[in-house]
């Protein structure tokens, strides 16, 4: 069972996928930090992003990100960090299915989610 740390969040968020918990840390102009905490078969779907980089930490997990260009799979454990280029597709989710939660940087530049498969 993943635990609530008291982090202080400013926000919850709104997404357009379904994940038990996404907790908006800090954001000023140009970079956001957040706490997603993903469920048993939850996944953050393919996407892109038009130009921002997605910093990911490990927090609880372990986690994989799946990724194109080129085709690859990341498994990260606990502290483990990767950075996903700007236009690069991508997906997370916990490995073999299972819960993970994970801080996100994202920046710098306009934030936006690009669907794709």
């Amino acid at each position: 069972m993943l635990s609530d740390r008291g982090l202080g969040m400013l926000e919850t968020e709104e997404l357009s996928y379904k994940i038990e918990k996404y907790e908006r840390v800090a954001e000023v102009e140009g970079l956001r930090v957040s706490i997603l905490t993903l469920a048993a078969g939850d996944k953050v779907p393919w996407h892109r992003h038009t130009y921002i980089e997605d910093q990911f930490v490990c927090m609880e997990g372990p986690m994989q990100v799946d990724a194109h260009q080129p085709d690859e799979v990341i498994i990260l454990k606990n502290g483990g960090t990767l950075k996903i280029a700007a236009g690069r597709p991508h997906s997370v989710m916990g490995f073999n299915g299972e819960p993970c939660r994970f801080m996100i940087i994202q920046g710098v530049g306009k934030y936006d989610f690009v669907p794709c498969k």
